[in-house]
């Protein structure tokens, strides 16, 4: 561990479950296909993470599901009807889809970009009515910056991100102890 420590900080890189200088609470995601964990940017983003984690400690993603996974793209959750698979045409569509109660601010920031691993909220055009669906890319996408919060990343479990697909239960997510 300190070794891989020491080599992190020679070559300037993170190390899996480092976290980045100022970075918040961390989130973690229990899904069937493992764990992964995020920290959030309360600096570059309060209303977003206060929003989403007021939301997690409510319960509100347990028993969701994944309602889209795109490989090369992103992984989606956090509407409330996909708890119910036989609605799975409406899932990450309409009203519904949502705690019904937007962020009401957008918090873009040319600092969080969309990288892999950015994990962001959802929108249906007009970034302020953001709610409770996030999102974590897959891979570099430049083309979303500007458009979206980017309120976190991801520091471990993005192997399980990789293998994630539609349908796929989210068991419990929670804030983890010891974060700031």
């Amino acid at each position: 561990m300190i070794a891989t420590l020491l080599l992190a900080c020679a070559l300037m890189i993170p190390y899996e479950g480092a976290q980045t200088l100022g970075a918040g609470p961390v989130l973690v995601v229990e899904t069937t296909k493992g764990v992964f964990e995020f920290e959030t940017y309360p600096n570059d983003a309060p209303k977003t993470v206060a929003h989403i984690l007021e939301l997690v400690r409510r319960g509100f993603y347990d028993g969701q599901r994944i309602h889209r996974a795109l490989p090369g793209f992103v992984v989606q959750w956090g509407d409330p009807q996909s708890r119910d698979a036989s609605r799975q045409g409406d899932w990450g569509r309409g009203v519904a889809a949502s705690s019904g109660t937007p962020i009401g601010i957008p918090e873009m920031t040319k600092k969080r970009l969309h990288t892999k691993g950015a994990v962001g909220v959802a929108h249906t055009g007009l970034p302020a009515l953001a709610d409770s669906q996030i999102y974590v890319t897959l891979a570099d996408r430049p083309d979303l910056n500007g458009k979206y919060t980017v309120f976190g990343h991801i520091i471990s479990g993005d192997d399980v991100l990789e293998r994630m697909q539609v349908g796929d239960v989210i068991r419990r997510m929670y804030v983890k102890d010891g974060s700031p």
